[in-house]
C-alpha cells in the first residue's frame, strides 16, 4: 500500500507539473484562434461596396450582412447614437479619403460578432498593404491622468468646426459603458497622418470597464495595434500580427487588465521609434502629466509573446530585434503566466527608474517562461543587469529560463492558415536558473 501511495503521489505530481506548464501563455482546451482570425486577409475579396458610411450619425444605426460598406473619410457616431453591427458584416476603410471611425463621447458601437461569422474592417484596396485606411477610435468619459479632457483632433485630416467637440474625451465615470466588440478583424489600418503620428488599429481613450472589448484581431497596422489612453478597461483574447508599431501601448494612467492573448512580432516590420510587444507609461511628456491623478497600472495575465525570425541571432546582430516589454516611469505592471520568446532583451525599464525595492514591488513577473530571449530584464541604457536577475530570479517567483526551438516550444507556429500558438506539454524545463549563455553577449 505504501508503494502505491508512492506511486499516486508522483502521478498527480506530474499531472499538476503538466497542468502549470500549460497554463502559461495563452490558454485554452481547444485553440480559440480558430475560425474568426485571419492569418492571410490579403487574400480575401469581399466584392464592391453597395453601401457608404461618411460624416456623422446621429441616430442609432444598423449595419446589415447583406450589404458590404464603404467607411469614407471620417466618420464619427455621436449624439449618444448607437451604431449596431452584425455579424458578418464588412467595412471597408477607403485609402484616398483616409477613413476612420469614431465613436465620440456618449455614443456606443455594438459589434458583436461569432466564432463563425466575425465582423471584418478591412482596406479598399485591391492589394492591401499596411497603413491603407485609418482605424477605429472609441473616446469615452473615463478618468485620464492629463490636465484637464483630452483631445483627438490631431487624427483627423481636414476637420470641420462643427466635429472638434466630437474629438473629445475624459471624465469621471470608471464604469462608462461605450459599447461592445466581440470577433472582430480589423486589417491594414493604421493611416500615416503626419512623419510622427500614425492611426492606431483600435484607439482607445477614456473607455470604461462598462465598455467590453473580447475576441479582437488587428493584423498587419502601420500604427500601433492597440493603444489605451486612461481609462478603466478588460481586453481578451486580444491578437495583433505582424503590426509595424507596438502591440499594446498602455498610457496616460489607465487601470486595465489584459488576459489570454497574443501578439506575434516580425524582425522586418517595426516604426521608427522601436516597437514593442507592450508598453506601459503613465505619460509622454512630464509636463502634461497631474501628479494628483493616478498613474497607469497594468494586471497582464497569459499572455504570448513571439519574435517570428527564421533566424533570431542574424535578426539580433543586425538590430532587427528589440525587447518586448518596456516600462516607463510611475507605471505599474503586475505580469503573470506569461511567456516572452525571441526577443532582444525580455524586458527594459526606462532608465528613470531606480533599482529598489520599493520600485521593484511595482513591477511583478510571476509564473514567467523567458524562452529564447538574449537577456531578461534590463535597465535601459544599462548592460549591467545583476541586480534584476537576482531579484526576479528568485525562486519565489516561479519564473522559468529556456532556450529551445519554437516549433518545438509551441503546439504549430508554422501553420500559415491556422497556427496554434499555446505551448506544447512538457516542453518547459522547470528551471529557475537564468541561462547565462542567453545574456552574456547583452
Amino acid at each position: 500500500m505504501k508503494s502505491l501511495a508512492q506511486i499516486m503521489c508522483l502521478f498527480l505530481l506530474i499531472i499538476g507539473n503538466v497542468y502549470s506548464q500549460q497554463e502559461k501563455g495563452i490558454i485554452g482546451s481547444n485553440n480559440w484562434l480558430r475560425n474568426w482570425t485571419d492569418f492571410k486577409p490579403n487574400q480575401k475579396d469581399y466584392g464592391e461596396p453597395t453601401q457608404i458610411l461618411t460624416g456623422n450619425i446621429t441616430q442609432d444605426t444598423k449595419l446589415t450582412k447583406r450589404d458590404v460598406y464603404l467607411l469614407l473619410g471620417s466618420v464619427f457616431v455621436t449624439n449618444n447614437a448607437t451604431l449596431t453591427i452584425e455579424p458578418g458584416t464588412v467595412v471597408l476603410g477607403d485609402y484616398a479619403s483616409k477613413a476612420s471611425l469614431t465613436i465620440s463621447k456618449g455614443a456606443k458601437i455594438v459589434a458583436e460578432g461569432t466564432v463563425t461569422d466575425p465582423i471584418i474592417f478591412t482596406s479598399n484596396k485591391s492589394v492591401k498593404r499596411p497603413g491603407d485606411w485609418g482605424g477605429i477610435i472609441i473616446l469615452g468619459d473615463a478618468p485620464i491622468n492629463r490636465f484637464g479632457s483630452g483631445s483627438a483632433a490631431s487624427y483627423y485630416p481636414n476637420l470641420t468646426g462643427v466635429n472638434y467637440a466630437n474629438t473629445n474625451y475624459g471624465g469621471n465615470n470608471d464604469t462608462s459603458n461605450s459599447g461592445t466588440l466581440k470577433f472582430v478583424r480589423i486589417e491594414y489600418a493604421g493611416k500615416r497622418i503626419s512623419r510622427e503620428l500614425y492611426f492606431n488599429g483600435l484607439l482607445l481613450a477614456s473607455v470604461g470597464s462598462g465598455t467590453t472589448i473580447e475576441n479582437i484581431m488587428v493584423s498587419h497596422s502601420a500604427g500601433d495595434s492597440y493603444s489605451i489612453w486612461g481609462g478603466n478597461i478588460n481586453l481578451t483574447k486580444a491578437v495583433s500580427f505582424k503590426s509595424n508599431g507596438s502591440d499594446f501601448k498602455f498610457n496616460y494612467g489607465t487601470r486595465s487588465n489584459i488576459k489570454n492573448s497574443l501578439a506575434i512580432r516580425s524582425p522586418y516590420l517595426s516604426s521608427d521609434y522601436g516597437s514593442k510587444c507592450i508598453e506601459i507609461k503613465s505619460f509622454d511628456n512630464k509636463g502634461e502629466f497631474d501628479f494628483s491623478k493616478k498613474n497607469t497600472y497594468v494586471k497582464a495575465q497569459n499572455l504570448t509573446f513571439i519574435n517570428d525570425s527564421e533566424n533570431l541571432e542574424a535578426d539580433i546582430k543586425m538590430n532587427l530585434v528589440k525587447e518586448a516589454v518596456y516600462i516607463g516611469q510611475n507605471a505599474k505592471l503586475e505580469m503573470d503566466k506569461s511567456v516572452i520568446s525571441g526577443f532582444n532583451p525580455a524586458v527594459v525599464l526606462n532608465d528613470g527608474i531606480q533599482i529598489n525595492q520599493n520600485n521593484l514591488e511595482e513591477i511583478a513577473f510571476t509564473d514567467m517562461y523567458f524562452h529564447s530571449c538574449n537577456g531578461n530584464i534590463f535597465v535601459e541604457n544599462n548592460s549591467n543587469n545583476d541586480d534584476l536577475e537576482n531579484w526576479y530570479g528568485n525562486s519565489a517567483f516561479f519564473n522559468v529560463y529556456s532556450k529551445s526551438d519554437n516549433t518545438e516550444t509551441f503546439i504549430d507556429i508554422k501553420n500559415e492558415k491556422l497556427p496554434d500558438y499555446r505551448l506544447r506539454i512538457n516542453k518547459i524545463i522547470a528551471s529557475n536558473e537564468v541561462d547565462v549563455d542567453l545574456i552574456e553577449d547583452k
